[in-house]
């Protein structure tokens, strides 16, 4: 069962390219029904590896760096495909807390130190909030609804500050307590 749930974990890695060539096509439905898929696969490994308590190392690891590769791939194709200078800074400020929040964690690792690196409520939310703001933009393009790309670039801005401010609670338990 393992071996199945992470096989999920991979399929969403493996979505995120596909997801952003389909973006520069500008085949914005299928992008929609691609990102459903890779939510699907984001909720249906954690409901199976909690539900046969087949949480495993490797699943811990690689099901964060799936979101963030989703997540990275996508506001990339949107920053394009939109020509939005605000999604760029945003984009870089979200993809440098997570390579940050990487090296962190593999410093934390490496000094016994992991447990204050688990992924919090918080940051949990803040993953939410990326993947509905890149929802927004997808249904935004898809039917040309320029009030939601507004919306979006709101939601955008409120998940950047999350983000942000994540990467400084887990830095903050590293390196004051």
């Amino acid at each position: 069962m393992t071996r199945f749930i992470n096989l999920l974990t991979v399929i969403r890695i493996l979505l995120a390219p596909v997801i952003l060539l389909f973006l520069i096509f500008g085949e914005y439905l299928l992008c929609i029904s691609l990102f459903l898929l890779a939510g699907m696969s984001d909720y249906f490994d954690g409901y199976l590896a909690r539900k046969y308590n087949a949480e495993s190392q490797l699943g811990e690891i690689l099901d964060p760096i799936a979101d963030k590769i989703l997540v990275v791939f996508i506001l990339i194709g949107l920053s394009v495909n939109l020509h939005s200078y605000l999604m760029a800074v945003m984009s870089s400020l979200i993809i440098s807390r997570e390579i940050g929040i990487a090296a962190l964690r593999d410093y934390a690792a490496r000094n016994g130190m992991s447990h204050k690196t688990k992924v919090t409520f918080l940051a949990k939310s803040k993953t939410a909030l990326q993947l509905f703001t890149i929802m927004l933009y997808l249904i935004a393009l898809s039917f040309n609804l320029n009030l939601l790309i507004l919306i979006g670039d709101i939601s955008l801005i409120a998940s950047t500050l999350i983000t942000l401010y994540t990467g400084y609670e887990y830095t903050n338990n590293i390196f004051t307590k």
